[in-house]
């Protein structure tokens, strides 16, 4: 049997079963006085075995070892850890499709889905708060409220579980009070007065105060005060590079009393 009939065979390509030799999966026959290669029915049925494991989800190097002399208990053990690595994807996929029902659910209910989704449907219900509060403003949303929605969204996403609780808290806080919400508004409207102002500019120490006022207390409660208060990591860098000069100042110094407060 040449190498096409042993791949059409087993339903692969000769491309794979040479592969399958070159790693040591299949072992290559002697050729013939003309050169070819002569597979047996043997070789036939070892390729036949490999699709199968393969089509199961094994590795080619789990197949290799499932292949070998007295590897009965090594199969057992592999299959009982892909059944189990199975199951987490599948939970895994399960959890996906309820956040992508919620999802659905939100965009049928409102007709639209935020910029920053996806995000938890409690971040989302702040979102949609935040949005009732914009609409009823004489003028345009503050730019600073954009901002704090993508920081929002950001800070959900990346922040560990066990280091966002005064994230969890401001949110609550802050959909639960529509006064908290309002002054939230008031200090965007503080902050974007400053784009165009020095650091200098008297307006920094009150407006970085306001921003302390308007963070209820219940996630100053949660926060904890990082090694580096000052901010002299890439992100802290990156994060206050965003500001204008006089915004930053505000937020630095709102952060000064802020762990003040926590700590």
């Amino acid at each position: 049997m040449r190498i096409g009939e042993l791949a059409g065979l087993a339903g692969i390509t000769t491309r794979a079963v040479r592969h399958y030799h070159r790693i040591g999966l299949l072992p290559e026959p002697p050729r013939q006085p003309n050169g070819y290669r002569e597979y047996s029915l043997r070789d036939a049925v070892e390729l036949a075995r490999v699709r199968r494991l393969s089509e199961l989800g094994l590795s080619l190097e789990e197949i290799k070892g499932v292949l070998a002399d007295d590897a009965g208990k090594d199969l057992v053990e592999i299959l009982t850890e892909l059944d189990a690595d199975l199951a987490r994807q599948e939970e895994a996929i399960r959890e996906r499709r309820a956040r992508l029902g919620r999802l659905l659910e939100q965009a049928e209910r409102t007709g639209r889905l935020h910029a920053d989704a996806p995000v938890s449907p409690e971040l989302a219900a702040l979102f949609d708060d935040m949005a009732r509060v914009s609409a009823r403003l004489p003028g345009p949303e503050p730019a600073m409220a954009a901002k704090e929605r993508e920081l929002l969204a950001f800070l959900e996403t990346c922040s560990p579980g066990g280091g966002r609780g005064w994230l969890d808290a401001m949110v609550h806080s802050l959909s639960a009070d529509p006064e908290a919400m309002r002054r939230a508004y008031e200090v965007y409207a503080r902050l974007d007065e400053l784009a165009e102002a020095g650091e200098d500019d008297p307006r920094v120490e009150s407006t970085a105060r306001a921003v302390v006022d308007s963070i209820p207390a219940e996630a100053v409660q949660a926060m904890t005060v990082p090694d580096d208060a000052g901010g002299t990591d890439g992100f802290a860098e990156a994060f206050f590079a965003d500001f204008a000069p006089a915004q930053a100042a505000a937020v630095r110094r709102a952060m000064a009393l802020l762990w003040e407060r926590a700590g």
